[in-house]
């Protein structure tokens, strides 16, 4: 499918990767040696999955976990 941006230029549509995960980064405080502090995020490890033909982001966690519940 060809989707029309402007008067010349031409885009094909992408499948693109729907999000399945819920998950959120994690927050928190960075402590230094002299106790200082400052905000930190741990950010979640998302991968993209191909399940049943369709493209899924997924954490890495789930990936493992639908990989080994799903083995042939």
């Amino acid at each position: 499918m060809v989707k029309l941006l402007s008067k010349h230029v031409f885009k094909e549509e992408l499948n693109m990767a729907k999000k399945v995960s819920t998950r959120k980064p994690l927050s928190g405080n960075k402590r230094s040696h002299a106790l200082n502090t400052t905000k930190m995020t741990q950010k979640v490890n998302m991968q993209t999955v191909v399940v049943n033909g369709e493209k899924v982001v997924m954490s890495a966690r789930e990936a493992k976990k639908y990989r080994k519940n799903n083995a042939e």
